[in-house]
């Protein structure tokens, strides 16, 4: 019994002052005494209940001994205690962020001969782990635990993390966010060396660090060709019009400053389809990313999930990811970039620039390059705003070397989300520019024998189609308002020249403020348009009232009952309108026509 009474008081005295020492008696004394079959059992527990108790100290690499010893004298089932072993040492080296060797550890671990179902159970461990940092706000760790699993692993196979993710994309997803704040930071150079720890992972390739620069700054320093064709200038604050009487708007307003129109052309730039991003040496031109506003900007370039390179932004700088191919293109004229394929970015954003490559400073013969998958109607548009028959070249998605590219501005600045934590940025567009975008397509449209006549059309745009900012009773709607003499129109059903046509006829047209209003700049002066939206005051209330008045129609805002999905932005949130409301906003126009 004395060698037992032995063994207990060893186990019992084992505490964080001096677990090592103590360790290594019951290591010895197991080693001489070894427990006969019929106690093995017992001293397993004990030995089980002693790893615990450390592990619950975080005293991991004394746990890990525990376990080890257990493995030692257990005659069925050793690697069960030696898998719990090497989980609590490895969990040590994470407690106290010994990187380097935890990964030496698990190098270790995949040249034994172990099984995989042995490496992947400490994998799904680690997993747990890091989810645990996440929801703790600790990045690096968390980051650190799923590139464990992932090596430990030897890839994502098999491997799920808590909310669904595969490893590499959720270590993607982790190192962006910290380089973004490192970026914020303007640590840069941090930025780029977290980064280079962990890109084979997720499959990127290197990054480099870029000045931000507007192409009027990078022409004035002597490195390509600017020429001005309208200045910037003061325009007006549009007055908003509401059903039931001005509301507080917690928006912030967009400046009322309005870019310089210009056409540039530079040599040698990178540029990346899908992206508004182009590379000049050690310089980035991109005017939104230069402009003085934009700390209030969230640029999603480089960020979204259909994009073909990573790119993360600070003040003055950006880092951008090296292309592991590029395609070479002579020269052309840049109308591919960010969200070009969503018709209302597409038509307030990219159509404007067609009235600089039109202008006399832009060379004829160059071709327009635009981004693959483009709706036919943007085609259609193309070549009715293009004054020289330019060809349209359509860019893969795959990083392009221009050896001279022709740049045009945004009409406004319009950043493509605000920073979290700011009011929402409501972007003011130039009614000059718009105006004359509608002039030249209303041109070329009588040109070719559309019939433009007023027809007092009465017309509700349906969005029956379209997921975000529905109106949900809509059926409800268009049965109020057919007695009136509305028609239900799709415009994504019809062509660009039969969607101008009818805007264009109409007297009154109702829909939901999205981007299908849009295309009420090509209305007639003096009709009246009834956007219906949410109820959210942080919404786009002067930039929908500046571009649709931009053609001398008249807006009045109906705001409905918004309902809000769990993980849909408030932007985009569906709503209702009560019949009687539709009712009253009739009379409204009606009564004002």
């Amino acid at each position: 019994m004395r060698p037992t009474a032995t063994f207990l008081d060893l186990v019992r005295s084992i505490d964080s002052g001096n677990a090592p020492a103590q360790l290594e008696k019951l290591a010895a004394l197991l080693t001489a005494e070894p427990p006969s079959r019929a106690r093995a059992s017992a001293t397993l527990r004990h030995l089980e209940a002693l790893g615990f108790r450390l592990e619950g100290s975080a005293l991991f690499a004394a746990a890990a001994c525990a376990f080890e010893l257990a493995a030692a004298i257990d005659p069925h089932d050793p690697p069960h205690w030696r898998r719990i072993a090497d989980a609590a040492r490895l969990r040590g080296f994470i407690d106290h962020e010994r990187w380097d060797d935890a990964s030496a550890f698990v190098a270790e671990l995949r040249r034994r001969d172990e099984a995989g179902c042995a490496l992947q159970e400490i994998a799904q461990g680690l997993l747990q782990l890091g989810w645990e940092h996440e929801c703790r706000g600790r990045a690096e760790p968390a980051v650190q635990c799923y590139r464990l699993a992932y090596a430990l692993n030897g890839g994502d196979s098999g491997l799920v993390t808590v909310d669904g993710d595969s490893l590499s994309q959720k270590i993607r997803n982790l190192r962006i966010l910290q380089m973004n704040a490192l970026a914020e930071a303007g640590r840069h150079e941090e930025a780029v060396a977290l980064h280079e720890s962990t890109r084979s992972i997720v499959g990127l390739g290197p990054v480099g660090i870029y000045r931000l620069v507007s192409a009027r700054q990078e022409a004035a320093e002597r490195h390509g060709r600017y020429h001005e064709m309208r200045p910037g200038r003061r325009i007006a604050d549009p007055a908003l019009t509401f059903l039931d009487g001005p509301i507080p708007l917690t928006s912030q307003p967009g400046t009322l400053d309005a870019p310089p129109q210009y056409v540039a052309f530079f040599q040698d730039c990178l540029t990346f389809p899908r992206s508004n991003v182009v590379l000049h040496g050690d310089r980035l031109i991109y005017d939104l990313a230069a402009h003085p506003l934009s700390g209030v900007a969230d640029i999603k370039d480089g960020v979204n999930p259909d994009q073909i390179m990573t790119a993360v932004w600070g003040p003055g700088r950006a880092l951008v990811e090296a292309p592991a191919a590029i395609n070479e293109v002579d020269a052309g004229l840049m109308l591919f970039g960010l969200q070009s394929r969503q018709y209302g970015h597409w038509l307030l954003e990219f159509v404007p620039r067609m009235l600089c490559f039109n202008g006399p400073a832009c060379p004829s013969g160059l071709p327009i390059c635009v981004d693959d998958g483009m709706p036919e109607t943007h085609r259609q548009i193309i070549q009715l705003m293009d004054a020289r028959d330019r060809p349209i070249v359509t860019l893969p998605p795959v990083a392009t070397r221009f050896r001279e590219l022709g740049l045009a501005p945004v009409p406004a600045f319009f950043p493509f989300d605000t920073q979290p934590g700011l009011p929402i940025y409501d972007a003011i567009w130039p009614q000059d520019i718009l105006a004359a975008v509608q002039d030249r397509i209303l041109a070329r449209l009588a040109t070719d024998g559309v019939d433009l006549q007023h027809t007092r059309r009465r017309i509700i745009l349906s969005r029956r189609g379209f997921a975000q900012r529905q109106l949900v009773n809509e059926a409800e709607i268009i049965e109020t308002l057919r007695p009136h003499g509305f028609e239900v129109v799709q415009p994504e059903q019809l062509t660009f020249a039969e969607q101008v046509q009818t805007y264009h006829a109409a007297d009154i047209i109702v829909g939901s403020a999205s981007s299908a209003l849009i295309n009420c700049i090509f209305c007639r002066p003096g009709a009246r348009v009834v956007a219906l939206t949410h109820e959210s005051p942080e919404f786009y209330f002067r930039g929908f009232t500046s571009f649709v008045e931009s053609s001398g129609a008249r807006l009045l805002f109906v705001r409905g009952t918004t309902l809000q999905a769990e993980g849909v932005h408030p932007m985009h949130a569906n709503y209702l309108v009560p019949p009687a409301t539709m009712r009253r906003a009739l009379e409204a126009v009606t009564s004002a026509s």
